[in-house]
């Protein structure tokens, strides 16, 4: 129980440590820069945007560029009912054959839990974590405010 507890302790530390870093951390920018000229628009739904139009813009942006990271990061927000499996299909719909995105979910603009989910993978992704990591991080900080979450598979070793 003790050893549990002073693990638990040193990786809140960590993340802590590695999100602070990384506070005005943006999405990486995509090899191909015409490639971010062809996202498709955000679909903001009649509900209000949960957070600044620049921090959904990034959010939306890293899920766009960044799949093998949102896909093995659960959400917390209950949009298992909706048949999400995992943190990436609050923001993204479809892509096409050459994996780009053609449509993304407006789900994730009114909530903030899918919002900040992702934002903490992002910053911590580009503050240099592994999606192993990440994903440690995540089911500690959000499993532990939320009972359920999406059924999302762990990443793979070496991810």
């Amino acid at each position: 129980m003790v050893r549990n507890i002073g693990f638990a302790g040193i990786a809140l530390v960590t993340m802590a440590l590695i999100v602070s870093a990384a506070v005005n951390a943006q999405p990486s920018a995509p090899a191909d820069q015409t490639q971010a000229a062809r996202l498709p628009p955000i679909p903001y739904e009649s509900f209000p945007a949960v957070r600044s139009a620049e921090i959904i813009k990034s959010v939306y942006e890293f899920a766009a560029y960044h799949p093998e990271v949102l896909k093995y990061i659960p959400c917390y927000c209950g949009c298992e009912a909706l048949g999400h499996k995992a943190n990436l299909e609050c923001f993204v719909k479809s892509r096409d054959a050459k994996g780009r995105v053609t449509a993304f979910e407006a789900h994730a603009t009114g909530c903030t839990v899918c919002i900040d989910v992702a934002r903490d993978a992002m910053q911590m992704f580009n503050a240099g974590a592994s999606v192993r990591e990440i994903r440690a991080a995540i089911d500690l900080k959000w499993g532990s405010r939320f009972p359920s979450h999406t059924p999302t598979p762990t990443p793979p070793k070496g991810a």
